[in-house]
């Protein structure tokens, strides 16, 4: 009896040496509409997880993009920033941090979510959970950076109050990483993103409190979510589906074939380490994308942050004023497993 091969196992047998064909000229979707613009602009930061953004290029000009660029920004707010003044048209972001600014007006539109958890917290021999924080000292790039908003939305999840619990350390010289206060001992727990949990798992320092990858309920919720610049969504909206379309078969790319893409965005200059690329693209559930409610992402850590006064306006106004699902609600149906 012939067995059908599925798109999930097609996807599996895929290598990166296959995908020089994705250069040849798209075919258009029937009846889908010419692009109304030919460039996109792409955020470039040093984090890992958002892999797929950085081997999309040629499904991007397979979508019909002929200038793709990235643009360097920040992790984390610098990103928001960038989407929300026009310096790049769309970049993955982490969930939490991106609804910040959302309720304060900066014209983002999230249009998807991409994958689930990659950060983790680390702590020193005395503290086993979220709630042992109290009293403790955690350090941050700065108070509203990615660690801190994701940590205070956990701290308040267990009970603590951010604000008053935890002693949030930021250090005086911007070149002092926090990692490196937690592995010099001088802070007792931090949360890191790609690639600094495999480095300090290399270095043996630490141990992990939580991985939101595995660890409920964060295990349940989008990580990073695609967010656009509110008028290019607005104003290109058969651009703005087909550059998610390519983000999330990259994605796909990086269930297929992890090893192929490591490589590829450490010789295209995105990380140095190829080891702790490849561990993360194994690590973070990008095969989960079809199965989550970006929706109740962004529900969720709302929810969170305006208990803790972080931000003012209530889940269900930043979903009705910052977010469109149409596309991913489209590509979901169109990009069946």
């Amino acid at each position: 009896m012939r067995v059908t091969q599925t798109r999930r196992r097609v996807l599996r047998t895929l290598t990166l040496a296959g995908v020089a064909s994705l250069m040849r000229p798209l075919r258009a979707q029937a009846g889908e509409a010419p692009l109304e613009t030919t460039s996109v602009r792409l955020a470039k930061i040093p984090g890992i997880c958002i892999a797929p953004q950085y081997v999309a290029e040629e499904l991007l000009r397979q979508e019909g993009f002929a200038d793709v660029r990235y643009v360097a920004a920040s992790a984390g707010v610098g990103q928001s920033e960038a989407i929300a003044n026009g310096s790049v048209d769309f970049s993955l972001n982490f969930a939490a941090p991106l609804i910040i600014p959302m309720d304060a007006g900066a014209a983002i539109t999230v249009i998807a979510g991409v994958h689930v958890g990659c950060f983790e917290l680390f702590g020193n021999e005395g503290i086993r959970s979220i709630a042992d924080l109290r009293g403790k000292s955690v350090g941050v790039q700065g108070l509203g950076s990615s660690p801190h908003v994701f940590l205070a939305a956990m701290a308040a999840h267990v009970g603590l109050d951010p604000a008053e619990d935890i002693h949030w350390i930021v250090s005086a010289d911007p070149s002092v990483k926090p990692m490196e206060l937690f592995a010099d001992g001088k802070i007792d727990a931090f949360l890191g993103f790609p690639p600094e949990p495999q480095e300090l798992r290399d270095r043996h320092i630490g141990h992990v409190i939580v991985h939101s990858s595995v660890d409920r309920p964060w295990s349940q919720y989008f990580c990073c979510m695609l967010a656009g610049n509110r008028e290019f969504v607005r104003q290109h909206p058969v651009a703005t589906k087909r550059v998610l379309r390519a983000l999330l078969k990259a994605t796909d790319l990086c269930v297929s074939d992890p090893a192929s893409v490591a490589r590829r965005i450490v010789d295209s200059g995105f990380t140095p380490s190829y080891d702790h690329a490849l561990q993360t693209l194994n690590e973070v559930p990008y095969d989960k994308w079809r199965e989550y409610d970006a929706e109740d992402t962004i529900r969720f850590y709302a929810l969170r942050l305006h208990e803790i006064g972080m931000i003012k306006s209530n889940p269900q106004k930043i979903i009705a004023d910052s977010t469109d699902w149409r596309f991913f609600n489209e590509l979901k149906r169109e990009l069946k497993a």
